[in-house]
Protein backbone atom coordinates (compact mmCIF):
# COMPACT_ATOMS: atom_id res chain seq x y z
CA UNK A 1 0.00 0.00 0.00
CA UNK A 2 1.25 3.45 -0.65
CA UNK A 3 2.02 5.51 1.82
CA UNK A 4 -0.09 8.34 3.27
CA UNK A 5 2.29 10.97 1.71
CA UNK A 6 2.03 9.35 -1.50
CA UNK A 7 -1.60 9.49 -1.30
CA UNK A 8 -2.31 13.00 -0.09
CA UNK A 9 0.65 14.69 -2.56
CA UNK A 10 -1.08 12.73 -5.14
CA UNK A 11 -3.96 14.84 -7.38
CA UNK A 12 -6.55 12.82 -6.57
CA UNK A 13 -9.19 14.67 -4.00
CA UNK A 14 -8.60 12.55 -0.91
CA UNK A 15 -10.72 12.20 2.31
CA UNK A 16 -9.28 11.48 5.55
CA UNK A 17 -10.79 10.00 8.17
CA UNK A 18 -8.97 9.52 11.63
CA UNK A 19 -11.33 7.28 13.71
CA UNK A 20 -10.88 4.90 16.55
CA UNK A 21 -12.59 1.63 17.10
CA UNK A 22 -13.81 2.71 20.11
CA UNK A 23 -15.40 5.84 18.88
CA UNK A 24 -19.22 6.03 18.70
CA UNK A 25 -19.88 9.07 16.38
CA UNK A 26 -16.97 7.37 14.20
CA UNK A 27 -19.31 3.83 14.50
CA UNK A 28 -21.61 6.67 12.37
CA UNK A 29 -19.56 7.99 10.21
CA UNK A 30 -18.87 4.46 8.20
CA UNK A 31 -22.17 4.02 6.82
CA UNK A 32 -21.87 7.93 5.36
CA UNK A 33 -18.33 7.11 4.39
CA UNK A 34 -19.83 4.17 2.31
CA UNK A 35 -22.21 5.97 0.74
CA UNK A 36 -20.21 8.83 0.24
CA UNK A 37 -17.65 6.18 -1.76
CA UNK A 38 -20.59 4.96 -3.67
CA UNK A 39 -21.58 8.27 -4.86
CA UNK A 40 -18.43 9.98 -6.13
CA UNK A 41 -16.22 6.22 -7.31
CA UNK A 42 -12.85 7.11 -8.16
CA UNK A 43 -13.57 10.55 -8.19
CA UNK A 44 -12.58 10.87 -4.87
CA UNK A 45 -10.37 8.50 -2.36
CA UNK A 46 -11.73 7.79 1.06
CA UNK A 47 -8.47 6.84 3.49
CA UNK A 48 -9.07 5.71 7.10
CA UNK A 49 -6.69 5.67 10.00
CA UNK A 50 -6.98 4.27 12.91
CA UNK A 51 -5.79 6.85 15.35
CA UNK A 52 -4.63 4.14 17.96
CA UNK A 53 -2.65 2.31 15.26
CA UNK A 54 -1.07 5.09 13.49
CA UNK A 55 -0.55 7.61 16.93
CA UNK A 56 2.86 9.69 15.15
CA UNK A 57 0.81 10.53 12.37
CA UNK A 58 -2.33 11.53 14.22
CA UNK A 59 0.20 13.98 16.40
CA UNK A 60 1.64 15.20 13.74
CA UNK A 61 -1.44 16.30 12.13
CA UNK A 62 -2.72 17.68 15.67
CA UNK A 63 -5.67 15.44 16.09
CA UNK A 64 -7.40 15.98 19.27
CA UNK A 65 -10.88 14.21 19.11
CA UNK A 66 -12.38 11.92 16.70
CA UNK A 67 -13.28 11.92 13.87
CA UNK A 68 -11.65 14.30 12.67
CA UNK A 69 -12.06 14.49 8.56
CA UNK A 70 -9.75 16.10 6.29
CA UNK A 71 -9.80 16.82 2.86
CA UNK A 72 -6.57 16.77 1.18
CA UNK A 73 -5.12 17.05 -3.00
CA UNK A 74 -1.20 17.59 -4.12
CA UNK A 75 -0.59 17.87 -0.30
CA UNK A 76 -2.43 20.89 0.58
CA UNK A 77 -5.26 20.51 3.36
CA UNK A 78 -8.13 22.19 2.35
CA UNK A 79 -10.67 21.36 4.84
CA UNK A 80 -10.57 20.31 8.28
CA UNK A 81 -13.56 19.27 10.57
CA UNK A 82 -13.84 17.09 13.90
CA UNK A 83 -17.14 15.18 14.41
CA UNK A 84 -19.72 13.39 12.44
CA UNK A 85 -21.11 14.77 9.60
CA UNK A 86 -24.59 14.10 7.54
CA UNK A 87 -24.17 12.59 4.40
CA UNK A 88 -25.68 15.92 2.64
CA UNK A 89 -22.97 18.03 4.42
CA UNK A 90 -20.06 16.19 3.86
CA UNK A 91 -21.22 16.13 0.08
CA UNK A 92 -21.72 19.59 -0.34
CA UNK A 93 -18.48 19.97 0.88
CA UNK A 94 -16.29 17.62 -1.54
CA UNK A 95 -18.79 19.09 -4.37
CA UNK A 96 -16.95 22.80 -3.33
CA UNK A 97 -13.41 21.51 -3.87
CA UNK A 98 -14.03 19.40 -7.06
CA UNK A 99 -12.66 20.03 -10.11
Amino acid sequence: MENFNEIINGNQLTLVDFFATWCGPCKMMHPVLEQLKENFGDSIRILKIDVDKAQELAMSYRIQSVPTLMLFREGQQLWRQSGAMPLAELTNIINSYKQ
